[in-house]
């Protein structure tokens, strides 16, 4: 990687946790925004994230700039029990990988404890059999690049409106709060460009790797972690949002639990809810698809049975 792509990449990967942290992206509260209004719009802006960075994935392959060609995973019992146990983790912590990131930026710094619970699910669960590759390959990527082609029309058309309705309410781009969807569209663009100019990362998949001893690019993959805080820190400071919450005993021992429990089901699909919606979902991967329904259909069944729900971000 040269010093010219790490910057772009880091550059990115910072502006992906400003919209992280703007547009309180997360599962969790996705899930919660169904059982308390019975709207489905925070759901549906993590399916469109997919949706684009899917159809960036047919235009980098058509003309041969991408990086990696990501493979699947088998499906099995293993793929849903990992599924489940990372949305109970989820649902202890009050956020998913996403959400924890959003409430970093907002100052909730027990959360900080949270990527220390995923590196100690993570290292727990290192024994355990990991499950075999898929050899089946994504249909996406032998699309046609009319497909992408189409797509990214579409996301032009969105980012216009966009544009067009801050201009027209005279809104500050950096002061106002941003819609799910806008936030979710901004995460799919920034995770492609860091996917060419970096290959393959997410947050989830950083911690993993540190939890088992791989050390190829750790300067820049972790140059990289920190800048997704620092976009998400200041998304918060310029929206005057950064409250910083000192954190207690309590909150803190909560988001240690919920995040190991989120790495060691991440071990078992394998991958954290960023790379299931940003990877496997928009290459229409089975065992992508399944391990995030079986997460959110688990947040949506504790909230339910508990009564419980996560304070506002």
């Amino acid at each position: 990687m040269t010093t010219v792509s790490l910057l772009i990449a880091l550059v990115a990967v910072a502006v992906m946790g400003f919209a992280n942290q703007r547009g309180g992206t997360c599962t969790v509260a996705a899930i919660e925004e169904i059982v308390t209004t019975w709207k489905f719009s925070r759901l549906l802006a993590l399916f469109e994230a997919s949706l684009w960075v899917g159809g960036g994935l047919i235009l980098l392959n058509f003309v041969g700039l991408l990086p990696i060609r990501p493979m699947g995973y088998a499906v099995g019992l293993a793929t849903i029990l990992g599924g489940v146990l990372f949305g109970l983790g989820a649902f202890l912590n009050r956020a998913c990988l996403f959400g924890t990131v959003a409430r970093l930026g907002s100052g909730e710094w027990a959360y900080a404890a949270t990527p220390l619970g995923f590196y100690l699910g993570s290292l727990i669960t290192l024994g355990l059999h990991a499950p075999a590759q898929s050899q089946d390959k994504s249909l996406i990527l032998a699309a046609s690049s009319w497909v992408a082609l189409a797509i990214l029309v579409l996301l032009a058309a969105r980012l216009l409106t966009y544009g067009m309705a801050i201009q027209r309410n005279h809104r500050a781009i950096l002061t106002h709060a941003w819609s799910p969807h806008v936030a979710t569209t901004i995460i799919g663009i920034t995770f492609l460009v860091a996917l060419v100019t970096a290959g393959n990362w997410t947050s989830s998949e950083f911690l993993s790797d540190l939890a088992d001893g791989v050390k190829s690019s750790w300067t820049a993959k972790s140059l990289l972690y920190l800048s997704l805080f620092g976009g998400a820190v200041f998304g918060g400071w310029t929206a005057r949002s950064l409250k910083h919450t000192a954190p207690d005993t309590l909150s803190v021992l909560r988001c240690l639990a919920g995040g190991a429990m989120m790495g060691a089901g991440g071990a078992l699909i394998p991958g954290g809810n960023t790379g299931l919606v940003l990877i496997g979902m928009p290459l229409l991967l089975s065992y992508a698809w399944l391990a995030f329904i079986a997460i959110c259909v688990t947040i949506y069944l504790a909230i339910r049975l508990t009564g419980l729900m996560a304070s506002p971000q």
